[in-house]
């Protein structure tokens, strides 16, 4: 399967924010997040023991640096992309290494544990991606870091019910024991004030990043970061959604409708455009 293709199956709000750029970019940024996507899937194999899905991680790291007759079919665009942007086989094992935390029995202790593999599977995605996207300033660098956790939180807020059905609690350990909701309670699926308290807690945690990574964005930066502006617009409307409705995430799934979602883009183009006459 090419790499077009599986950015089209994954349905992803990442894979929206990529209409935003000229088809050159799109076409790099799209080989990349099928580089994500891949290896992501094999975290979440059912089908794979994990001796297999490390085995297959472990195939990547060396296709990243060296042509293998048994290497995904996607492997030399990935190589090709690395070359082009000066992207270090370091800079994807980041990757590679977030995926792998999701093999063992998940719980994290504290948000600076967490902190960690958020940082793995979603700024380093964000530090790779603005290579892509092309930039001038080297603070939009910490920018993308921050809205990496951002994105990464609200997303573990969301799935805290799907995260639990395959066995994974991202929830600090600490944090469910300052609003007094054991992971019993979690396993029960207890909808009550402990766990809206608890979710409260999550959103802001989000929301401060949201808000550092809009304070840290450079000017001169605005039009090129324009997909990950939609990608930021997006999941704070989504976390805004779960904040109303009370974090009712046991009973339904939040997300936003293709219309919504296309508003998000408009926004921001306009933005941009908006920017660029001033």
């Amino acid at each position: 399967m090419n790499a077009a293709k599986i950015t089209r199956q994954s349905k992803s709000n990442l894979a929206l924010a990529f209409v935003a750029l000229n088809r050159e970019r799109r076409q790099d940024i799209t080989i990349f997040y099928a580089f994500c996507r891949v290896i992501d899937d094999i975290a979440d194999s059912t089908e794979l023991s994990g001796q297999e899905k490390a085995r297959d991680l472990t195939a990547w790291r060396r296709w990243l640096r060296e042509r293998s007759p048994d290497e995904s079919p996607i492997a030399a665009d990935v190589r090709g992309l690395m070359a082009k942007y000066a992207l270090t086989p370091a800079m994807l094992d980041e990757i590679i290494d977030g995926v792998e935390m999701d093999l063992d029995n998940v719980r994290y202790d504290t948000f600076d544990a967490l902190r960690v593999y958020c940082y793995r599977v979603a700024s380093a995605v964000g530090l790779v991606s603005i290579e892509i996207f092309g930039y001038r300033n080297p603070a939009c660098r910490e920018y993308a870091i921050q809205l990496g956790l951002a994105l990464q939180v609200t997303n573990i807020i969301r799935d805290v019910g799907k995260d639990l059905s395959n066995g994974r609690i991202y929830l600090p350990q600490q944090d469910l024991t300052r609003f007094a909701y054991s992971e019993e309670d979690l396993r029960l699926r207890k909808y009550n004030e402990p766990f809206r308290r608890l979710m409260e807690f999550e959103a802001t945690r989000a929301e401060e990043f949201f808000a550092n990574a809009a304070d840290l964005l450079p000017r001169e930066d605005r039009r090129s970061m324009v997909a990950a502006e939609i990608m930021r617009s997006v999941y704070q409307a989504l976390l805004r959604r779960m904040k109303a409705d009370g974090f009712r995430i046991f009973e339904r799934e939040y997300r936003l409708s293709r219309l919504e979602k296309g508003g998000h883009v408009a926004a921001q183009l306009f933005r941009v455009s908006l920017n660029a006459r001033n």
